[in-house]
């Protein structure tokens, strides 16, 4: 046993935080630590590291037990390196190495018959055990393997100083990695993590030999990393055996048992209390009534259960359906400044469909949704009736010198303010924070707000930009139930690989080199990207994905295809002259001679009308040609 928690209580200015703690850390153990914002996950990690002492309770600590701790925030700074630095972690190793060499140095210049020849072999052959039994021959390779594993493939020479805040939180993870503690406790590892770093890492964790305590809302993280769940919920400590998706079955059991033993107990208590007040006048029964009493009163409640606080709820609606083809992206190139992020992208999105855009830190995800919602490049074109509602990652449409009623107030004034708190309930922010400036909301609340502010603005078209940052499990959860129940069109960014699993049917992969489209699960599609690694990029894409070969279609076909491409270029001219058409006559609204000629305006005006009606009817022809 490593470390050990037993009947441990903490809380600060007199509010208990949790009690009752127990909890067991054995050597090579992994545990995931979760619950609720707030509830006391971080405080609890730093009570096992000793940083707090508990109220109550002990903690037992094995002598001598190395731990790693990295938190959420804040790496180390340095002046040397990268690759300096992580050498630095294997000191010993060098010197042991540099004394070997030092030593064969020395047997070079004796024979074998000289008296410290035999001391000086067996003194190598000891150390040399030594260097081999801890791997240390091969300490630099190790260094790669994580710098490169955590995508530092790049910045050897760098030095750690000029780094970002990100990076250097990164690179204290690599250090931890390569320290090897025998606890390494981890407070929410995956931020700052691209997906390929984290399956690179989740590969990792499952050889390293220590012990894992992890706190993390990544539940596929989770799901690959840990032996068992800890959660904190309503100020106690619960273990379940097994990964998140075992702890989900296995907590809806529990529930349900409690409520089950405790309500059959509830009935048994009231059945016996109904017999003695019934009885206990009567001479003839007077006995047995009081047995029954005295029974009621030694018995052993069994506690409510408690009842969780309820998850915020989403309900996205749009008031008109946009075009089959919602967003085409032909051909665009982005940079930013002088960095190109990537070429010659295309990409169609159709009503629907639930996209995930995916690929790389640094490939331009974000930078991509900010142009589609801007809409101001010709090489993006947004579906007629597209009514785009948009989620920032950094909640920039917030005013911080707002409350948060007036910051969702003031956008439907139209709105009762009994409608607007109702709508804040849901998302989770309660009567106690409504009057809070937005500026003194935690990361928690403050994406509350948001998700309630992008609620209300009703787009038949949802962009999401890291939408799951700072929300607890319960918020997560509750956000992809409300996605995947709404039958418009969605487009989003995310690490959450879960989150991504849960809603997206189909895949937009950016890389340097443009975008690839998946149409199908994230399963589906890192298996075909892993087999595409491992066949060198050589595997196609699934049958699905494929563009169909005119070389396997009929005459009759190819001759249909034909037909509607003719189509298709009709139609454009048709709508080019009609919108020219419509534009002159529009302009002729305003001139003096028609506006003062009542019979020509109104054919002026219906003759708009009519041609409106022909544009109208010639795109849904041409969108349902697509």
């Amino acid at each position: 046993m490593l470390t050990a928690l037993n009947n441990v209580r903490f809380g600060y200015q007199g509010e208990v935080l949790f009690e009752g703690v127990n909890l067991n850390i054995n050597e090579g153990e992994r545990i995931g630590l979760i619950g609720g914002n707030g509830e006391g996950k971080t405080t609890l990690l730093k009570l096992i590291l000793g940083e707090l002492t508990p109220d109550e309770g002990d903690i037992f600590i094995k002598n001598g037990v190395r731990m790693g701790y990295l938190a959420q925030t804040g790496g180390f700074d340095s002046e040397k390196t990268v690759f300096e630095e992580m050498r630095s972690i294997f000191t010993r190793e060098q010197n042991a190495i540099e004394s070997l060499r030092e030593i064969e140095r020395k047997i070079a210049q004796l024979s074998e018959n000289d008296k410290e020849f035999t001391a000086l072999s067996a003194k190598y052959e000891h150390l040399n055990k030594t260097i081999a039994a801890t791997d240390g021959y091969n300490y630099e390779v190790r260094i790669k393997t994580v710098l490169n594993g955590m995508g530092f493939e790049k910045d050897y020479g760098q030095i750690i100083h000029t780094m970002s805040g990100g990076e250097k939180t990164k690179l204290k993870f690599c250090k931890l990695l390569l320290e090897q503690p025998e606890l390494l406790v981890l407070d929410e590892p995956t931020n700052h993590l691209d997906v390929k770093t984290l399956f690179w890492l989740e590969e990792y964790l499952s050889s390293y030999k220590g012990a894992l305590l992890i706190v993390s809302h990544d539940r596929y993280f989770l799901d690959k990393t840990v032996q068992k769940i800890a959660e904190l919920e309503n100020k106690k400590l619960q273990e379940f055996k097994g990964n998140y998706s075992k702890y989900k079955i296995l907590k809806a059991e529990r529930v349900a048992t409690q409520w089950k033993e405790y309500e059959k107990q509830q009935e048994q208590i009231a059945h016996m209390q109904e017999y003695v007040e019934r009885n206990l006048a009567r001479a003839s029964t007077t006995k047995m009534a009081q047995s029954r009493r005295t029974a009621l009163e030694k018995m052993e409640r069994i506690e409510k259960p408690c009842t969780p606080t309820p998850p915020p709820r989403f309900n996205f609606t749009y008031n008109e359906k946009p075009y089959e083809n919602v967003l085409k992206i032909q051909d665009l190139t982005l940079s930013v400044g002088e960095k190109l992020l990537f070429e010659n992208a295309n990409a169609e999105v159709r009503r629907g469909e639930k996209c995930a855009l995916v690929g790389d830190n640094g490939t331009g995800k974000s930078t991509l949704i900010r142009q589609i919602v801007k809409n101001a490049k010709r090489e993006i074109v947004l579906g007629r009736f597209a009514r785009i509602a948009y989620y920032d990652q950094e909640n920039t449409n917030l005013d911080p010198d707002n409350t948060v009623l007036s910051e969702l107030w003031g956008r439907h004034v139209l709105s009762s303010q009994t409608d607007v708190r109702a709508a804040l309930a849901r998302a989770g922010l309660n009567y106690e924070d409504v009057d809070k400036k937005v500026c003194s909301l935690s990361g928690g609340e403050r994406a509350k707000l948001a998700l309630a502010v992008f609620e209300a603005e009703h787009g038949n078209f949802l962009v999401l930009d890291e939408p799951t940052n700072h929300l607890d499990l319960m918020a997560r959860e509750s956000l992809e139930e409300a996605l995947k129940a709404f039958d418009g069109t969605i487009l989003f960014v995310s690490h959450d690989r879960y989150f991504i699993r849960s809603i997206a049917d189909k895949i937009l992969c950016l890389s340097g080199q443009g975008m690839q489209e998946f149409k199908g699960s994230y399963e589906e599609f890192i298996a075909w990207k892993n087999t595409a690694v491992e066949n060198k990029n050589t595997a196609p894409m699934p049958e699905n994905n494929a563009k169909n070969n005119d070389s396997f279609r009929s005459k009759k076909e190819r001759a249909d295809e034909a037909k509607k491409r003719q189509r298709m270029r009709e139609i454009e001219k048709e709508i080019t002259l009609l919108e020219d058409k419509q534009q002159v006559l529009s302009d002729t609204l305003s001139l003096p001679e028609v506006t003062g000629d009542y019979q020509r305006l109104q054919k002026t005006c219906e003759e708009i009308e009519q041609i409106k009606n022909r544009i109208d009817a010639l795109y849904e022809e041409y969108e349902d040609m697509i």
